[in-house]
């Protein structure tokens, strides 16, 4: 008998529940719908899905708060689909621990290449574990080994300093997800450094010198404008 995950939907346009609900089948998932925060809530309670795709303009509260609620008790894997494209609703529902976010109108390809993703480092990289941080991370030509803190491209040593790496291997453990400015800035400067990202940015930029055939054409490096940034998702992790 197949085992199918489970995918909670919590939207109230029934025409996005019909082409999510769609979509999802048609790829093997089992799915259930909640049109509001609180049948949300008592759905994640008692259905326990693998993963929930949550919008955030829900009629009785706010998206944010069942995905605030959600990670008091659970670290399952959060996509938000929202209308709400503004840098801040993005920036503060990644902060508050959704795993990803994509915006209304959305490609099925997409959507479903996040839900792969967001289901496999769920279950790669357990809670409260150091994960990828304590082998190797690989992506095309571009290797991360966190035991001897080295980058390589096509074999070759990248050369990193010391923040680079731990930049770059930072955005290795949460690799195919976006990562916050601020998050970044905090693990790697504290969280007494002031939210200026220029530091970041020319750390980025010298990084993607270093590993990037052509950094105006990142193969690994991705910017989500206003928002973060995000390593392209992983071939293996050990």
């Amino acid at each position: 008998m197949e085992i199918k995950d489970r995918i909670l939907i919590v939207e109230d346009d029934q025409s996005i529940i019909n082409l999510l609900t769609a979509i999802l089948k048609a790829n093997s998932y089992q799915t259930m719908t909640a049109k509001t925060g609180a049948e949300a809530e008592t759905l994640l309670a008692s259905w326990c899905p693998d993963m929930v795709i949550l919008d955030l303009g829900l009629p009785d509260f706010d998206g944010i708060t069942v995905l605030k609620n959600l990670r008091s008790w659970s670290s399952m894997p959060v996509l938000v689909v929202s209308a709400r494209t503004h840098e801040r609703d993005k920036v503060e529902a990644l902060d508050m621990g959704a795993d990803d976010y994509i915006t209304k109108p959305f490609g099925s390809s997409e959507l479903l290449a996040r839900i792969r993703t967001a289901l496999r480092h769920h279950r790669a990289v357990p809670s409260g574990d150091a994960g990828a941080q304590s082998g190797i991370f690989r992506t095309g030509a571009l290797t991360i080994d966190y035991n001897k803190h080295r980058v390589y491209v096509d074999g070759i040593d990248a050369n990193l300093t010391l923040n680079e790496f731990r930049i770059l291997a930072f955005l290795g453990k949460y690799a195919g997800r976006v990562i916050t400015y601020d998050a970044i800035i905090r693990e790697i400067w504290g969280p007494n450094m002031k939210n200026d990202n220029r530091i970041l940015r020319v750390n980025m930029a010298n990084i993607r010198r270093k590993i990037e055939a052509d950094p105006t054409q990142p193969r690994y490096i991705f910017t989500e404008i206003g928002v973060g940034y995000r390593l392209a998702d992983g071939d293996t992790a050990s």
